[in-house]
């Protein structure tokens, strides 16, 4: 009994396999192409995202600067305290310990404000990349539609392990990104 069971469980993937690898077949032919694109090198070679880049890091440096300059005045402030702390009463050096502690909790906060999830420099990238972005994914759909593309993969974030170079779309993207300028 048992024999048959694992006869019939095997004919039946069979025919199943065999039916769906010829479903596949005809509908992989019937509904379009699968192409990748290289978002490393839109980013490196579409004039927008490099304009963009170098906006984002003098945002970036203005941040760091601000940070930094924070963060030599706690340095300061504690070779003072640390200089002066004997000569202190008890109280001018509770308060001198204060103030570098607030300043120190000021820069976390700052660093946590600009860099943190949710900062400023991640709004800010976000608000410089979104129109490139939307202008990609226009292009993007537009080549997919006009060419008869079903699945475009990024790949860099796909783990596309292996694809023909044939399939790389990044060049036809970036020439209609160029033509849209």
């Amino acid at each position: 009994m048992k024999g048959k069971t694992i006869a019939l469980l095997a004919a039946l993937f069979f025919l199943t396999g065999v039916s769906l690898f010829f479903w596949a077949g005809e509908s992989s032919s019937q509904e379009g192409k699968i192409g990748y694109v290289d978002s490393m090198r839109l980013r490196t070679e579409f004039k927008e995202f490099q304009d963009a880049q170098a906006e984002f890091d003098k945002d970036v440096e203005v941040w760091q600067q601000e940070i930094g300059d924070l963060e030599r005045t706690i340095d300061s402030l504690k070779e003072d305290l640390e200089r002066t702390k004997l000569l202190l009463s008890q109280a001018k050096r509770k308060e001198k310990e204060e103030n570098v502690e607030n300043q120190e909790m000021e820069y976390q906060r700052l660093t946590n404000d600009v860099f943190g999830p949710g900062g400023r420099a991640e709004a800010r990238n976000a608000e410089l990349t979104r129109p490139i972005l939307e202008k990609i994914n226009q292009v993007l759909e537009k080549i997919a539609v006009e060419e008869n593309y079903v699945m475009i993969f990024d790949s860099v974030n796909g783990n596309i392990a292996y694809a023909k170079t044939g399939l790389d779309l990044t060049d036809l993207v970036l020439e209609e990104l160029n033509r849209l300028e």
